[in-house]
């Protein structure tokens, strides 16, 4: 016996409101509602998902789809649904699912069957899409200020201190003497490279998917241009099938976010190391950190100690982009729901962390007395000596193997290169002269290395202002 068609008293599930609840014959779960539904958290696209909705609605309009009666209604609408949002007042409901539901039966409610017109020719899999490239161009553009301040900060130090003397490392050994201006701007070097990242990952972004629609395009004659145009994009994709189910600009951000992050990692390393009362390079302001519980004199440095752990965080946002890919057929598939959280707080983390470590390197105070005093304990000007004799026509491998012999003489001594004998210099090879001194100090070998990328304080001036100048407009 055929089984009886329910009535709308008996059906239920019609009262939710779900966009395909005519196909059905029961609810799902309340567990299944729960694993399924996103407006937890994709309600963060709400802003992008209205902008979109409008302009599709314009041009909907415009191609004569929709009336312009009914396009008006729909501005008016969205304007008020807005309002609630940003109030505070707006109903959310796990029963609608997702963000673009919720908005559009508030959109019914509020102007009737001109909002059940507005996703004529537009499925959910090009709407999100696109709200998704909307919100990722933004949190670019953001990101991008912030390296800029960043850069800015880095810069305004390393010009204070472009002549302090700083050891500079290779195998945490000292190697040579370098400059701190000249240490900090490698890192204003990583980041204008993570902004050239961003900007590079932007022009992906900024590709329209809406009228792509489920998959396959849409009947209407719709103009993609002109909406791309409208929101902004520099163009449309392509296909409709890879419109719908690409992340691979998601993935690109995540990317450029984890190297972000891993440069922060590196300073924060540093800066953890630096501010040891065993080595003593500088002090961070107490605002960036925290005392003990049980140790009164503790001035532990969180914020970077808490950075190098976040950046764990968003590398594991990055590898969970890259599973979630990488088994999908074409074309939209229910895994692509999983694309949002860890993006959220990939771009979440970057912005924190660039807000604050642009103030904290601001607060940094730099005590140059125990840098100069670090950078004379390890032969720094080894190298310097070496390369005196080599202007002096020895071969590079005599001269370097002549210097060996000085650094262990100096070892058995306790003394540095500059404190030895003319003669007892000589002792190692007799090229040597008195001249010989004005290399052998630390303030001669930086000055030195006054070429293009050098640790010479004249280098390190003009470098740091031309990153001042790049990075003026960020600030």
């Amino acid at each position: 016996m055929p089984k009886q068609a329910p009535t709308p008293q008996q059906d239920q599930f019609a009262n939710k409101a779900q966009a395909w609840s005519a196909r059905f014959s029961e609810p799902v779960s309340d567990l299944v509602k729960r694993y399924t539904a996103s407006v937890g958290f994709d309600q963060r696209l709400a802003r992008q998902d209205i902008q979109g909705s409008l302009a599709h609605a314009e041009m909907l309009a415009a191609v004569g789809v929709i009336s312009n009666e009914d396009y008006a209604a729909i501005q008016k609408g969205m304007a008020s649904i807005l309002e609630e949002i940003d109030a505070g007042r707006f109903a959310w409901s796990i029963d609608l699912e997702d963000v673009h539901l919720n908005i559009e039966k508030r959109l019914v409610e509020l102007i009737g069957d001109a909002g059940k017109r507005l996703h004529t020719g537009r499925s959910r899999n090009d709407q999100v899409a696109t709200d998704i490239r909307l919100w990722v161009r933004g949190e670019i553009d953001h990101a991008l200020e912030l390296l800029g301040h960043m850069r800015h900060a880095l810069a305004g130090l390393a010009l204070e201190h472009a002549a302090t003397i700083l050891p500079g490392f290779t195998h945490l050994q000292v190697a040579q003497p370098v400059t701190f201006g000249h240490h900090l701007l490698a890192y204003a070097e990583m980041f204008g490279r993570d902004a050239e990242r961003l900007a590079d990952c932007r022009k992906r972004v900024n590709r329209l998917p809406l009228g792509a629609a489920a998959l396959a395009g849409t009947t209407f004659p719709i103009d993609r241009e002109r909406v791309a145009t409208t929101l902004g994009f520099d163009g449309v994709c392509r296909n409709s099938l890879d419109a719908v189910s690409d992340r691979d600009f998601a993935i690109e951000f995540c990317a450029a976010a984890a190297l972000i992050m891993m440069h922060i990692s590196r300073l924060s390393e540093e800066l953890v190391l630096w501010m040891s009362p065993r080595v003593g390079f500088i002090d961070l302001a107490d605002r960036f950190c925290t005392g003990s519980s049980i140790m009164p004199q503790k001035k532990n440095p969180d914020v970077p100690e808490l950075a190098r752990g976040k950046t764990g965080r968003v590398y594991g946002h990055l590898m969970a982009l890259l599973t979630l890919m990488k088994g999908q057929p074409l074309a939209y598939n229910k895994d692509n729901q999983e694309d949002k959280e860890g993006l959220f707080d990939a771009a979440d983390t970057i912005r924190d962390t660039l807000t604050i470590f642009a103030d904290l390197i601001g607060g940094i105070r730099v005590r140059p007395e125990a840098m100069r005093q670090a950078a004379l304990q390890g032969y720094a000007t080894a190298t310097d000596l070496a390369d005196y004799l080599v202007r002096k026509g020895v071969p590079f491998r005599d001269a370097h193997e002549a210097v060996a012999r000085a650094v262990r003489a100096c070892e058995d001594k306790r003394c540095d290169l500059s404190d030895l004998a003319l003669e007892d210099l000589q002792s190692f090879h007799s090229a040597i002269g008195q001249d010989v001194y004005g290399f052998l100090t630390l303030e001669g070998s930086v000055a030195a290395r006054a070429h293009t990328g050098g640790t010479a304080p004249e280098r390190v001036r003009a470098e740091a202002e031309r990153i001042l100048a790049q990075t003026a407009a960020a600030q």
